[in-house]
C-alpha cells in the first residue's frame, strides 16, 4: 500500500474515533488496528494527522475511547516485547502504537483528572485473562516502561542478533542477557558493535517515547519540597527494570563514544548524514532525565578509594534505590573515567572547532545537555571529580565553558546556560586542584569576544567573568556573588596574573565601590568584600609572582582609600543615590581599556526578536549555594558552618559573609511604606568596620613611597623599571599575619534541585521541535516566553 493510502486510512480512523460517540469495545480489533496494523506512517505524519484539538475533545467527550486507545497501544507494545518482533509488520506495529502514544500522552498529563489513569490497572488485563487475575495486574504505566525497557534490547529490532542463522530458533526474549546487548564500548563493555542504521532509528523513536512517559513531570508546577520524585523515572530506574544497568551503560557510552567530526576528515559529515547525533541527542536527554535525583535529601556514597574488578563499585554503601543515579555513583575505573571525561570534552569543544575551512565539521546542538550530565556526574561521584581535577584535562572542560558563557552572555533566551555553566566553575573551584590548575599557560586561541592577552587559564577566567558583568545583560545580575565567589576560591593559588587580568579585577573594584552603587541595594557591598578577599588572598599567599596586581593596587590606590572614607552621614548618602538617577548605566564601561577582541570572533549577540524561552525559578543566594571551609596548613578543610559567627568575632579580617548578618541590616536599613529599601547611617556603618583593608593599606604604606621614589630620581614615566622593582620586592614580615584561608564549596540543596530540574525540561522542551512533542500543551513547570 502506497504511503498516501496509509496515510488516507489513518486519518480516516482518527475522525473516526473523534466523531464517535459511543464507546468502541476493547475487543472490536477491526476497528482499533486501523491504527496502527495496516499503515506506516512516520512520526510527523502521526504529528500531522492527529491534531491537538481532536485529542483533546476525544478526551473530554468520549473519554473511554482515548483511554481503550492507550490501553490497546500499550498491549501491542507488550505483545511486540513479548514476541521479540520477528516479522517486519510487528515492527511496524510497535514502531506505530510508539508514535500514536507519543502524540497522545502529553495530552493525558495536561488533565488533572487523567494524571492517575496510566497508574490505574485495567480490568481484565491480568496475566491470565481469567477474572482472579486482576490483583496481580499491573498498572498500564508499568507495563508500558516494561515493554520499552525490553524493545530496547530486542535482536534484529534495536540489537544485532548473535546468532549466526536465521534458520535457528530466534533468541528467547525472556532468557536473553541484555548485558551482552549494550549498544555501544565504553563504561563495563569493551565490543563496539556495527553501527547499524535501522537499529539507531528504532531506539530513537523508543527512547522519545520512553522521554515523553517522563515528562509528566512538565505538568507539575515547581514545587519548593522537590522531593516528588516522578513516579516514572521512579519505576523505571528500579530493580523491576531488568535492563536498567545495560541500558544506563548504553545511554552513557551511546553519548560519551559518539565523534560528530566525522572520523577526522573535514566535510565529511556533508556527504554521509549523521543518523548517530539524534540518537545520541534523545540518550542524553534520557540520561539527564533519569538522574534527575535531589542528593541534598540522600546518602550519597562515599569516597573510599577502594577498586574491585567490577565497572560499579561494590564496596560503598548502598546508594540511592534510583538505579541509574546508583550505578553512576559507583563508576571507579580510572579507563572509565578516562573515556567518559575525554567523550564530554570532546562534544563540548565540538562548537569552538573553527577549522580554517568554516562549516568544515559538523556543529553539535546539545551542550546544555551534556553540561547537565557533566554536572550530575561531578554531584553524584566524587571519585569522578576527583579525577576531572587529577590532571590538567579539566581545562578541556573549563575553556568550553568559558566560551559558552561568553557567547551567551548578552542573549536573555540563554540565561539557563549562563547559570548551569558558572554553577560548574562554583563546583570545581572548591577544590584546591583547580585553581593550581589554571596556572597552566593558555596557548589555544578559540576565536572570542574578549580582549587579547598573553597568560594562563586564570586570566582568560578573570578576563571572561569581568566581560559578563561589564557587559552582559541584566538578568545576569544575581551570577555577580557566584562569579566573584569562585574567584576567592582560586585566588590563594594564582601564581602570576597577567596585567589585563589584574587591571580588570580593578575596574570591578572601582565599579562597585562607587557610593550609588553601594547604597542602592542592600547586598551591593558583598561584591567589594569578595574583591578584598581576593586581594588579600593573592598578597598573603602568592605575592612574588603577582607584581602585576600589586602594581594595579598602586596605580588606583585611590580606590582603597575612598572605600575606607566612605561617607557614612544621611545627607551623604542621600546625594550618592540622587547621583545614581542621573546615570542609568548598570556599570561604567568606561575606565577599562578594552583592548582589540581576538581575530576570528564574532560579538555576543542578543536574542533574536521572539526567540521562545522557558522561565526557571529563582536560585538560591551564595549563603544557601555554599558553606565556608577553612583550608588548614596541611591543606585540609574545616568545616566553618555551625559556628559562622566566631570568624568576625575574632578581629580576624573576614569578609562579612552575605546572608549571615542579613536579618541585622535589615533591622538597621528603613525599609520606606512603598516596601522601598532605604539604607541608613547604622546599616553602612556596620559593614563599613567589617572591609578588611588592613593589608591592602600596609601594603600601599610600604610600596607607594618607594615606588614614587623610583620615579622622581630616575624621571620615569616608564612602567616595566617599575615592575622590575617590584618583582623583587617583599613584604616579609611587613604585612600583617596571613588570614586563614576560605573556600566557599557549593553545597547540594533543595533550591538548586528544583531549579535544575526546570531548567533541564525547558531545555528539552524547546529542543524537541520535530516533532513538536510538547508544544502548545499546558505545561506547569515553566512558562514559555517571547523574547
Amino acid at each position: 500500500m502506497g504511503s498516501a493510502d496509509s496515510k488516507l486510512n489513518f486519518r480516516k480512523a482518527v475522525i473516526q474515533l473523534t466523531t464517535k460517540t459511543q464507546p468502541v469495545e476493547a475487543t472490536d480489533d477491526a476497528f482499533w488496528d486501523q491504527f496502527w496494523a495496516d499503515t506506516a506512517t512516520s512520526v510527523q505524519d502521526v504529528f500531522a494527522l492527529v491534531p491537538a484539538a481532536e485529542i483533546r475533545a476525544v478526551r473530554e467527550e468520549s473519554p473511554s475511547n482515548l483511554a481503550t486507545l492507550c490501553y490497546k497501544a500499550v498491549e501491542k507494545l507488550v505483545q511486540g516485547a513479548e514476541s521479540g518482533c520477528h516479522s517486519e509488520k510487528e515492527k511496524q506495529i510497535v514502531l506505530n502504537c510508539s508514535r500514536l502514544l507519543t502524540r497522545v500522552l502529553p495530552y493525558i498529563f495536561e488533565d488533572p483528572d487523567w494524571r492517575g489513569f496510566f497508574w490505574s490497572t485495567v480490568p481484565g488485563a491480568g496475566r491470565g485473562g481469567g477474572e482472579d487475575d486482576d490483583e496481580n495486574a499491573r498498572p498500564l504505566a508499568e507495563s508500558l516502561l516494561l515493554a520499552i525497557a525490553d524493545l530496547l534490547f530486542c535482536p534484529d529490532f534495536t540489537v544485532q542478533s548473535h546468532r549466526r542463522s536465521t534458520v535457528d530458533s530466534a533468541e528467547d526474549v525472556h532468557s536473553l542477557d541484555s548485558c551482552e546487548y549494550i549498544w555501544e564500548a565504553g563504561v563495563g563493555f569493551a565490543h563496539s558493535p556495527q553501527p547499524n542504521y535501522i537499529h539507531d532509528m528504532n531506539r530513537m523513536e523508543l527512547l522519545k517515547l520512553l522521554l515523553t512517559c517522563f515528562s509528566e513531570a512538565m505538568y507539575l508546577p515547581p514545587a519548593p519540597d522537590s522531593g516528588s520524585t516522578n513516579p516514572w523515572v521512579q519505576f523505571f530506574c528500579s530493580t523491576e527494570n531488568r535492563h536498567a544497568l545495560p541500558l544506563f551503560t548504553s545511554l552513557l557510552n551511546t553519548v560519551c563514544a559518539y565523534d560528530p567530526v566525522g572520523y577526522g576528515i573535514p566535510y565529511n559529515h556533508l556527504l554521509f548524514s549523521d543518523y548517530r547525533e539524534p540518537l545520541v541527542e534523545e540518550a542524553a536527554q534520557v540520561l539527564i532525565v533519569t538522574l534527575d535525583h535531589d542528593s541534598a535529601t540522600s546518602a550519597s556514597p562515599t569516597v573510599d578509594g577502594t577498586t574491585t574488578g567490577t565497572a560499579m563499585d561494590d564496596t560503598d554503601p548502598p546508594g540511592p534505590e534510583n538505579l541509574f543515579v546508583n550505578y553512576l555513583s559507583r563508576i571507579h575505573r580510572e579507563e572509565d573515567f578516562q573515556f567518559i571525561l575525554k567523550g564530554i570534552a570532546r562534544l563540548l569543544s565540538n562548537p569552538l572547532l573553527q577549522t580554517y575551512l568554516p562549516n568544515s565539521t559538523k556543529k553539535i546542538q546539545f551542550h546544555q545537555e551534556l553540561l547537565v550530565l557533566f554536572w550530575k556526574l561531578c554531584d553524584f561521584n566524587k571519585k569522578f571529580l576527583f579525577f576531572v581535577l587529577k590532571s590538567s584535562d579539566v581545562l578541556d572542560i573549563l575553556v568550553p565553558t568559558l566560551y559558552f558563557l561568553n557567547d551567551a552572555r548578552a542573549d536573555q533566551s540563554r540565561v539557563g546556560l549562563m547559570h548551569i555553566g558558572v554553577f560548574i566553575l562554583l563546583l570545581l573551584s572548591g577544590e584546591r586542584n583547580f585553581g593550581v590548575r589554571l596556572n597552566k599557560p593558555y596557548s589555544v586561541r578559540v576565536p572570542m569576544d574578549i580582549p587579547v592577552f598573553t597568560g594562563t587559564h586564570a586570566d582568560l577566567l578573570i578576563v571572561v567573568f569581568h566581560k559578563i558583568i561589564t557587559s552582559g545583560h541584566q538578568r545576569l545580575q544575581p551570577l555577580f556573588d557566584c562569579l566573584l565567589t569562585i574567584v576567592v576560591n582560586v585566588s590563594p593559588y594564582l601564581k602570576s596574573l597577567s596585567m589585563v587580568a589584574a587591571n580588570k579585577l580593578l575596574h570591578l573594584l572601582e565599579a562597585f565601590s562607587t557610593t550609588w552603587f553601594l547604597f542602592s541595594a542592600a547586598q551591593n557591598h558583598h561584591l567589594v568584600f569578595f574583591l578584598l578577599e581576593a586581594f588579600n588572598n593573592i598578597i598573603q599567599y602568592q605575592f612574588d609572582g603577582n607584581s602585576n596586581l600589586v602594581y594595579a593596587i598602586i596605580r588606583k590606590r585611590s580606590v582603597f582609600h575612598q572605600l575606607a572614607n566612605l561617607p557614612t552621614d544621611p545627607p551623604a548618602i542621600h546625594k550618592a543615590l540622587q547621583r545614581r538617577r542621573r546615570t542609568a548605566e548598570p556599570l561604567s564601561r568606561t575606565g577599562s581599556q578594552e583592548g582589540a577582541s581576538m581575530e576570528g570572533s564574532r560579538p555576543a549577540a542578543p536574542a533574536e526578536p521572539g526567540t521562545l524561552k522557558t522561565s526557571l525559578v529563582a536560585t538560591p543566594g551564595i549563603d544557601k549555594l555554599t558553606e565556608k571551609s577553612q583550608v588548614s596548613e596541611d591543606g585540609t578543610l574545616r568545616s566553618l558552618e555551625p559556628t559562622s559567627q566566631q570568624s568576625s568575632a575574632d578581629g580576624s579580617p573576614t569578609a562579612e559573609e552575605p546572608g549571615q548578618a542579613w536579618r541585622e541590616q535589615r533591622r538597621l536599613s528603613s525599609a520606606s511604606a512603598s516596601g522601598q529599601w532605604s539604607p541608613t547611617s547604622e546599616w553602612v556603618l556596620s559593614w563599613k568596620s567589617k572591609l578588611p583593608l588592613q593589608t591592602i593599606m600596609r601594603l600601599l604604606q610600604v610600596l607607594v613611597p618607594q615606588v614614587e621614589k623610583i620615579c622622581i630620581d630616575k624621571g620615569l614615566t616608564d612602567e616595566s623599571e617599575i615592575l622590575r622593582f617590584l618583582q623583587h620586592g617583599t613584604l616579609v614580615g611587613l604585612l600583617p599575619v596571613p588570614h586563614p584561608i576560605l573556600i566557599r564549596k557549593y553545597q547540594a540543596n533543595s533550591g538548586t534541585a528544583m531549579w535544575f530540574r526546570t531548567y533541564m525540561w525547558g531545555v528539552i522542551y524547546l529542543r524537541n521541535v520535530d516533532p513538536p512533542v510538547w508544544y502548545d500543551t499546558d505545561v506547569k513547570l515553566f512558562e514559555i516566553q517571547r523574547v
